[in-house]
């Protein structure tokens, strides 16, 4: 069963959501984060990348950095900024991206389920990259970004989410980016008590995105078990902000590669060493894969699609089965000497988001060989993996819209 309760968020006022509501703390660097903020003392960047207001000369792992997030935080909060509800609620986020919608519930998730993979996983996480997140909800003593969750489609839990979504919303604005962003708030206790009680009745939850906020959120939750060895399991430490998306309603896009060199080949070389295991068809234009087991390569100003060939991977198998598997298996690694992608100083990936331009343009630049464009995956085979215990291979998934900051915090006391 799924464990998923209402929470007391720490939100917005209504006036001022769109200026607090932030991207995520992770798509961005330092640099990019005071771009972002400038010109807005109300970004929740103040609280999520608090190095910015901090002296350019200090680490942005300094402890000066997180006491200062907690400080913004509480100054946010000490000027009416954001307001902390007086019961505990769900909500429904709504985003609309490009005329399309998902549409999830906020809630809060268990770390014991996190732990006992109940919520499930299909990722490795980075130690040294869940440091900082530890800091950021440590200091701040909430959680202050919301983890990405999905479930296989419930039918009442849709007709509760449709109900609602027919009223007036309490947040409804456009991002910089284009995206909607809607939110509704669930004032009645039955239907609080409803929800939660259906979630119950979900075998597993499945991170779609944010592992590592995930793993850093179990981590402060378990530090303060260890200060607090009286606890009793239903203080808010157990517990951290997810939202929650039926699993039809989510949109991945490809996540693609680029290589900075063809491994000392040239490139008639290398097409003959890809032709081992891929049917090659040269192309008089972009192409984007339109299937599973069909990809799109770049090079040297032209474009080629590829198709695995049968029996060059393990049809049955559901890493191995997988786009992002047969090509590091059967070219990144054996031609392009590619052993560990997350470790390998020489590919790079680009979401999907940017486009085959994005693909072009770094391979005309002269900085990068070749280029290779994927099908996107499937919530379904995320869930497929999930399930087995096994993770996906590296930079499979790129989710989009992201999840907003600031509109939603979770205080762990």
């Amino acid at each position: 069963m799924a464990i998923v309760r209402p929470f007391k968020a720490v939100r917005p006022n209504k006036d001022v959501a769109d200026k607090v509501a932030s991207l995520p703390y992770d798509v961005m660097n330092r640099e990019e984060a005071e771009q972002m903020a400038q010109g807005n003392p109300l970004s929740f960047l103040h609280v999520v990348r608090s190095e910015m207001d901090v002296p350019k000369e200090m680490s942005q792992y300094d402890e000066q950095v997180y006491i200062k997030a907690r400080e913004n935080f509480d100054m946010f909060q000490e000027k009416g900024i954001l307001i902390q509800d007086e019961k505990p609620k769900f909500y429904i986020y709504r985003q609309i991206m490009d005329g399309r919608a998902q549409t999830g519930f906020v809630g809060c998730t268990s770390i014991d389920e996190y732990l006992n993979n109940t919520i499930k996983k299909h990722e490795f996480t980075l130690p040294k990259k869940e440091v900082d997140r530890i800091n950021n909800f440590d200091y701040c003593d909430a959680n202050t970004a919301p983890i990405f969750l999905t479930y296989r489609d419930d039918v009442e839990l849709q007709s509760i989410m449709d109900e609602y979504t027919k009223e007036t919303p309490e947040y409804d604005f456009v991002s910089e980016d284009g995206v909607s962003h809607i939110v509704w708030v669930i004032n009645n206790d039955e239907d609080n008590k409803r929800i939660k009680e259906l979630f119950e009745g979900i075998e597993f939850l499945y991170i779609a995105d944010g592992h590592h906020r995930s793993a850093s959120s179990a981590k402060v939750g378990l530090k303060r078990r260890e200060e607090n060895p009286s606890y009793t399991g239903e203080e808010e430490f157990n517990f951290f902000m997810s939202v929650i998306f039926p699993e039809s309603h989510l949109y991945i896009m490809d996540y693609n590669r680029v290589v900075q060199d063809l491994n000392g080949q040239t490139e008639e070389e290398f097409l003959a060493a890809v032709e081992k295991d891929f049917v090659i068809e040269k192309k008089d234009e972009r192409y984007h894969p339109e299937a599973k087991y069909t990809y799109g390569m770049y090079l040297a100003g032209s474009w080629y699609k590829l198709s695995a060939k049968e029996g060059s991977y393990d049809a049955g198998h559901a890493v191995e089965s997988l786009d992002a598997a047969i090509v590091q298996a059967n070219l990144l690694q054996p031609i392009l000497d590619i052993e560990d992608p997350r470790k390998s100083s020489r590919i790079h990936f680009v979401g999907g988001i940017r486009g085959l331009e994005e693909l072009e343009r770094l391979v005309d630049g002269g900085d990068y060989a070749v280029a290779i464009a994927l099908f996107p995956v499937t919530m379904s085979d995320i869930m497929d993996v999930a399930d087995t215990g096994e993770t996906m291979p590296a930079k499979s998934t790129w989710f989009e819209p992201k999840l907003r900051s600031g509109l939603f915090s979770h205080k762990l006391k």
